[in-house]
Order: C-alpha cells, then sequence, then structure tokens
C-alpha cells in the first residue's frame, strides 16, 4: 500500500515537473524508501528537494513510521531510458550490447528506437603495408544494449 501510494505522488510531482523522470524506486522492510530521479537538463539539489517535499508532506508520520531519500542517477549511473540517451547526444559513451561486443564511441543520435554512436579505429591498409584511420559507426536498438554508460573525462 505504501508502495502505491508514493508511486501516486511521485506521478503527480512529474507530471508537475515534465523534465524529471523516476529512474527508480525502492521500500525496504524497514519503510526506507529511496527515489532516484534523472532529468533531461540533468538534476539540481533543488530538483531533489522538490520531489523529496512532494512525498514527504502528503505522507502521515503519525500513520507510519518511514525515511526518504531522494537522489539523482549520478554521471556514472547506466543510461536507461531513451530521453537520456537522447540528453546526451555528442559525448562518449561505452555501449556492450548482448553478445558481449563492448565499443567507446560519440554517441552521433538518439531516437526513440536506438542509438548511433562514431569512433575512429586503425586498420590494416586494404593494399600494401601500414595502417590508416577509418571512421567506424554502429546503430543499435534499445533491445540490444546491455549496457550503456557516458565516459567520463577528465581535461
Amino acid at each position: 500500500m505504501l508502495k502505491d501510494t508514493v508511486q501516486d505522488l511521485l506521478d503527480d510531482a512529474f507530471e508537475e515537473r515534465p523534465d524529471l523522470f523516476l529512474m527508480e524506486m525502492t521500500i525496504d522492510g524497514d519503510n526506507d524508501i529511496k527515489v532516484i530521479i534523472d532529468g533531461d537538463e540533468g538534476v539540481t539539489v533543488a530538483d531533489c528537494i522538490f520531489i523529496s517535499r512532494a512525498v514527504e508532506h502528503n505522507l502521515d508520520r503519525d500513520e507510519i513510521d518511514f525515511s526518504l531519500e531522494v537522489a539523482s542517477a549520478g554521471a556514472s549511473a547506466p543510461l536507461t531510458f531513451p530521453r537520456q540517451f537522447k540528453r546526451n547526444v555528442g559525448r562518449q559513451l561505452e555501449v556492450i550490447d548482448r553478445e558481449k561486443r563492448k565499443e567507446i564511441g560519440e554517441l552521433v543520435s538518439a531516437d526513440d528506437e536506438g542509438v548511433v554512436i562514431q569512433w575512429k579505429a586503425r586498420e590494416p591498409k586494404p593494399v600494401g603495408k601500414g595502417k590508416v584511420t577509418v571512421e567506424k559507426e554502429w546503430s543499435i536498438k534499445y533491445d540490444d544494449i546491455k549496457q550503456a554508460k557516458v565516459v567520463i573525462t577528465f581535461n
């Protein structure tokens, strides 16, 4: 029952703030509620406070003892929703498919079906000795992605 109530409160909050969305919500046996959110423009502390208040202020502590934690998905969290991929076009991604193929490249496009990443690779010349740099591209459907993460680089 608590899970349904919290889900309804979250649905209302996300209806008010459609730029934010739920990544995960868990409630353990001690009524510790953990909510992970993301947003089309990222997530600020104010966004977490907004979601926290939307839930906490509508639950009666006299009826049920609970704790609530609202957090952002974090930079190292895997991408799972198409809107997360769309937000990260232009960034470097590490993508692993269900057959364990792994590539790192620039996310050049993302739509409702899948993504396209591009990268450069050194390959043997078709004729003669030596290597040549070639552009590679991989189009992959979301259903075929086992894991995708933004590659964090420090310049």
